[in-house]
């Protein structure tokens, strides 16, 4: 599987209501040892992100992960942007996730941001 199959693995993964598919989904793509970050959670292993998919899905019903981008990838890393949309056409605000890979395609960490870049008026100096 090629790095951006894989990651396109994951994000099916985050709309995969079944806990066995999603499991079955991030097997071959997640790492033992894998990351995940977002300013909400850092957890470690699939389990913890099976779960934490499972507490998100349960936040957002009747939502899915949209891709706003392309997937951008060089070395051994990648980028690409992504929205939750709702069933009834409302949308969070756009997202970004940084993805580290380990041996072959496998994820060894994701960073997410969610919503637009600060504003730099906003920044401290």
């Amino acid at each position: 599987m090629d790095k951006e199959a894989a990651i396109l693995r994951y994000c099916a993964a985050w709309d995969e209501p079944d806990l066995a598919r999603r499991a079955d989904l991030l097997g071959p793509i997640w790492d033992e040892q894998a990351v995940y970050c977002d300013p909400t959670v850092i957890l470690s292993g699939p389990e913890a992100l099976i779960a934490h998919i499972d507490a998100i899905r349960a936040a957002f019903p009747n939502s899915r992960l949209e891709l706003t981008s392309g997937i951008d990838i060089h070395h051994d890393v990648a980028r690409f942007g992504w929205r939750r949309v709702f069933d009834d056409g409302t949308v969070r605000p756009d997202s970004v996730d940084f993805v580290e890979f380990g041996d072959g395609a496998a994820l060894r960490k994701v960073v997410g941001f969610f919503g637009p870049l600060p504003d730099l008026a906003n920044q401290d100096a």
